[in-house]
């Protein structure tokens, strides 16, 4: 019991720290924890659906959130071309001072640098888009699409770098232009269609999620949208992430609980004669069951309490230092991520395995508790 309360409590702090890990990562890619939006942008993303003065609107949630990285972005559909090659893709128009510290996209770059001059016309584009224009940094390309007025919006940009993000969809699908320039080429004025807030910590999102709607609450056409609505399927991932192991968690604990069974189980029939002559002294069978069921519950307490708080002197030490597997430390500079894993030392985590282990150890006292029911005084004092 000590032992494998002590695997559940370091293995399911691990498992929900390395989700915090994979949720801060996923986000800091380029979405961030939480974003403003005009009503009905998340499902379909019109360039008409956009936020009046957005760049106003943005500072002010800097200014009242000063935890909080804030950055405004507008964005579009176009078809940008090359000299030999045309693609679609989505261009989006972000601040060069403050994307940064939202999106981690900015630290990717395999060539050249980020965006610098709020208004001048440069792109940072993805590795595979950068390969199927076949362009460098240097070169020019050709976008055109539709501006918000249903105007053309065209130009002519110089790629300033190209990023790397390990994700061929995004590397594919998305060019990075300054907001200023993009305003002007599509006619937006001062209007945009996301601001991205990340905060340090990912349990800090529900105590912003209320202020930020109340400070956005006289604008009826603007949510807030949280990672949860974000990235539906991150969560689903989680989820079944979060299935399959607790599948072999239950094998642990079932192991666990008969082993138990076994052990009372062969106590009661080892005990089958001194059971039978107390029995012929007036001791009913119950008391004998609630016996036995205080042996387990006993045995099953001291375990849950060692094993808590050996497995949380383990899992702390690993919280506090971290550790990573062998060949983590390529991967994650690969992604612009940190190496380390940090277990989630938390309550839950820290009470839930062995509790269920508790659990399944009283239950599995049961059929034996059971037995002594059947017991017969005379036939078991012959036994022995």
């Amino acid at each position: 019991m000590i032992f494998s309360n002590i695997l559940l409590v370091f293995m399911i702090s691990l498992q929900f720290g390395s989700y915090d890990m994979m949720i801060n990562n996923s986000l800091a890619m380029f979405s961030g924890q939480v974003q403003v939006q005009h009503r009905g942008y998340q499902d379909n993303e019109k360039i008409r659906l956009a936020i009046d003065g957005i760049s106003t609107l943005a500072g002010d949630i800097r200014d009242r959130f000063p935890q909080a990285a804030v950055t405004a972005r507008a964005s579009a559909y176009v078809l940008v071309s090359s000299e030999e090659r045309s693609f679609a893709t989505q261009l989006v128009g972000v601040e060069p001072a403050f994307e940064p510290a939202v999106s981690s996209l900015p630290g990717l770059l395999t060539g050249g640098r980020y965006l610098e001059n709020p208004g001048a016309a440069e792109v940072v584009i993805g590795e595979v888009m950068a390969r199927n224009l076949k362009v460098g940094v240097g070169d020019e390309l050709t976008f055109l699409g539709s501006g918000i007025d249903g105007s053309f919006a065209a130009g002519v940009v110089t790629v300033t770098g190209i990023f790397s993000s390990g994700s061929q969809e995004l590397d594919r699908s998305l060019a990075e232009v300054p907001l200023a320039y993009f305003q002007d080429a599509f006619a937006m004025g001062d209007r945009g269609h996301v601001i991205a807030l990340s905060v340090p910590d990912l349990a800090a999102v529900p105590a912003l999620l209320g202020p930020l709607r109340a400070m956005i609450s006289e604008r009826a056409n603007l949510v807030v949208l949280d990672w949860e609505a974000l990235m539906p399927g991150l969560k689903q991932a989680i989820q079944a992430d979060m299935t399959s192991a607790w599948f072999m968690y239950a094998v642990l604990i079932m192991l666990v609980a008969f082993s138990v069974l076994n052990t009372q189980l062969m106590s009661v029939l080892e005990r089958t004669r001194e059971f039978g002559v107390i029995m012929a002294l007036g001791i009913k069978p119950r008391r004998l069951a609630m016996l036995v069921f205080l042996e387990t519950f006993m045995m099953a307490a001291i375990g849950l309490v060692i094993g808590v708080v050996l497995g949380s002197l383990l899992t702390g030490y690993y919280a506090h230092t971290g550790f990573s597997y062998p060949g983590m430390e390529e991967m994650a500079a690969k992604f612009n991520m940190s190496a380390e894993m940090y277990p989630s030392l938390a309550p839950v985590s820290l009470l839930l395995g062995p509790s269920v282990v508790f659990v399944f150890c009283l239950i599995a006292t049961i059929y034996p508790a059971f037995k002594l029911f059947r017991l017969r005084p005379v036939e078991a004092m012959r036994a022995a």
